[in-house]
């Protein structure tokens, strides 16, 4: 992995060992396991891939909103997630807690077109906690446990760069 000198603090999501480490100077910092998409690794709109490359964190969502807080396209529900809500919903794709939205930094890898991690809804959010196997099982966000994003998301600031890869 390269790392340029200018980011002396990233985040570097290893989709080969589910793993997410924050990286300051080099050090690690912070290590959480995550679930990547099912379907792999893969830039193009549609693909349900985990896109890869260098990333931005373009927005925090949901500063205020209580643990396992459900939301839909970026918006808290009012809802908290439960098992009882699951099963009057079984077919959602979970959004729990926080959302770190990405933006790619690569044109034509990750950002404009038909690759671009930003209008492919790309975030790190929660997920229900028994989702988080080191099995890849995201439609393509990465997902964590509540608490690990609570840490994570205080932790870090909007601008921060995340490296994804294989």
């Amino acid at each position: 992995m390269i790392v340029n000198s200018d980011t002396p603090e990233y985040l570097n999501i290893d989709i080969a060992r589910q793993q997410l480490t924050l990286f300051n100077l080099g050090v690690a910092v912070l290590s959480y396991p995550v679930s990547t998409a099912k379907n792999g690794a893969g830039e193009l709109k549609g693909s349900e891939c985990t896109p890869r490359g260098w990333h931005t964190i373009r927005a925090k969502i949901g500063a205020n909103q209580a643990l396992k807080s459900v939301f839909i396209s970026r918006r808290p529900t009012g809802e908290t997630y439960s098992p009882e809500l699951a099963k009057l919903h079984p077919q959602r794709d979970w959004i729990l807690t926080r959302i770190l939205w990405l933006g790619g930094l690569e044109p034509h890898k990750n950002r404009y077109g038909n690759v671009d991690s930003s209008w492919r809804y790309i975030y790190i959010h929660g997920s229900p906690d028994h989702t988080i196997t080191g099995n890849p099982q995201s439609h393509g966000c990465i997902r964590m446990k509540n608490a690990d994003l609570l840490v994570l998301f205080n932790h870090i600031n909007v601008g921060i760069k995340v490296y994804i890869h294989e």
